[in-house]
């Protein structure tokens, strides 16, 4: 019996061995445990450190396993731009990932795969922003309306320490409500604030083990273990976004849409459109989609904009003293003010390059057998491209690991922007929101800057930039001290 027990235990080694042997031509990578695959290298609290080791050991393309899961990791400008740009259309796939398949039920835009579908609702969503955010007001004038309740709301706290946090999360979560709803909340609407919680609770969760151990493992899929608390989170902010749809069917006026919500109802209403991709559970995803994506990326950067311009008490009065001198007391800014202020422009793209608040971007896959850097990546296979190993290539920039505007600007001390600079990836399934967000970010940070002077309030400890590694990347909480600069006009 226990010759027989060890014979049983060699033939399962020898056929997991089997399994786990990489295909011919597929990309190299380190030994891998069973069932578990590479996941422990995620557990890290910053595993792109990692991801940087494994390219000095396997170079610039390399697989993991995420449990049973081949991925193929794309490290460095000069890769990524092939995977996202020259050969973007060839990786503008999603891989399957069972749990948020299961969420979305294949809708969306974020997580459904490249074709007819994907193209139609992303040309049709597109225009809709487009519409709504250059509308009866300029998209300009709705951020600078939203940045000034955001200072309203900082100057009820000046002079005092105080997490800014939850005042940026709502002012950004409005910028989203007002195109989508039509609809602004209040900054101490606690709704919104529970709402915005369970958010970034969900996003939080969705880079993290749990979620791996359900895609891997379809045994576990209906036990009541911390995977389900995703399933609850995304049932309850679902609700917010259907009682939109149902406030906006029962309020609409034919011919008059007020927002993008009220444009999509009538799309789908047309009689050609039965049958199609236009339908309402299309939408409670597309929504969800959408104000997750511009609420949580902004959030996160504007929190790392702040951490920068305190640590930097030089570069943050150099940008007030351009903004001074340019704009001075002007009451009505506009973005095409970017222009004019090389320098604040400049600090602006560092901190997003040194941040890289989407590190990994969303996975991709290739929607057929494809080549790269003389690999054999399969049909389907979960790909991440490293935006941050871009953000950070020793070959694209000047100084790649330190903070330093001087990376936007040059001898003469215009303003460029080099090629390796992709926080709203590249390619086919570049950021929908990019162009908002560009306008957003300056518009808040001019704001900011014209009404305070930010200071680190502790002198006991240095700031935090360390980062909180999942989907995005955000520092640890902290607090600000605000000094007003002038009288708030």
């Amino acid at each position: 019996m226990a010759v027989l027990s060890w014979l049983l235990v060699l033939c399962l080694l020898f056929f997991w061995f089997w399994k786990s042997r990489r295909l011919t031509g597929f990309p190299p990578g380190p030994w891998r445990l069973p069932l578990l695959g590479n996941l422990l290298h995620f557990i890290k609290r910053d595993p792109l450190k990692g991801l940087d080791q494994l390219t000095k050991k396997y170079g610039p393309v390399f697989s993991l396993y995420l449990g049973g899961t081949p991925a193929v990791f794309i490290h460095g400008f000069p890769l990524a731009k092939e995977a996202l740009v020259v050969k973007g259309i060839e990786f503008a796939g999603r891989p399957a990932f069972p749990l948020m398949d299961s969420l979305t039920k294949n809708k969306g835009l974020l997580t459904i795969t490249y074709g007819e579908f994907w193209k139609e609702q992303r040309k049709f969503s597109g225009m809709l922003l487009r519409n709504f955010g250059m509308g009866k007001k300029s998209m300009d004038a709705k951020i600078l309306e939203e940045a000034s309740y955001l200072i309203q709301a900082f100057t009820e706290n000046i002079n005092v320490p105080f997490d800014p946090n939850g005042f940026l999360d709502i002012a950004v979560a409005n910028i989203m409500s007002t195109i989508l709803f039509g609809k602004h909340f209040e900054y101490d609407n606690s709704f919104l604030k529970t709402m915005l919680d369970m958010i970034h609770q969900k996003s939080r969760m969705l880079a993290g083990p749990w979620v791996l151990i359900y895609n891997e493992v379809p045994l576990v899929r209906s036990l009541p273990l911390p995977h389900q608390e995703v399933i609850t989170l995304t049932k309850k902010t679902e609700a917010f976004f259907q009682k939109q749809i149902d406030e906006h069917k029962a309020t609409m006026t034919p011919g008059e849409p007020r927002d993008f919500t009220d444009a999509y109802l009538k799309e789908i209403q047309k009689p050609e459109r039965e049958g199609s991709s236009f339908e309402e559970q299309q939408l409670l995803i597309l929504l969800s989609n959408l104000f997750l994506a511009g609420t949580e990326t902004m959030t996160a950067t504007l929190q790392w904009t702040l951490l920068y311009l305190m640590a930097f008490p030089e570069v943050q009065e150099k940008c007030w003293k351009e903004i001074d001198t340019v704009v001075g007391n002007k009451a009505i800014l506009k973005y095409e003010d970017r222009g004019k202020l090389p320098y604040t422009n400049a600090v602006i793209h560092e901190i997003q390059r040194i941040s890289t608040v989407v590190p990994l971007g969303l996975p991709h896959a290739p929607i057929k057998d494809v080549q790269l850097f003389g690999y054999k990546i399969p049909k389907d296979t979960m790909v991440l491209v490293n935006i941050q190993s871009a953000h950070r290539d020793e070959s694209q920039w000047k100084f790649p690991n330190e903070f330093n505007p001087s990376n936007f600007l040059n001898e003469e001390g215009d303003f460029v922007k080099p090629e390796a600079f992709m926080p709203f990836s590249a390619g086919p399934r570049v950021c929908l929101g990019e162009n908002l967000a560009r306008i957003e970010l300056f518009l808040f940070f001019i704001t900011i800057l014209r009404n305070f002077q930010l200071s680190w309030p502790d002198k006991s400890q240095a700031p935090d930039f360390t980062p909180h590694f999942g989907v995005t990347q955000s520092p640890s909480r902290f607090k600000v001290l605000l000094k007003c600069r002038q009288p708030n006009a």
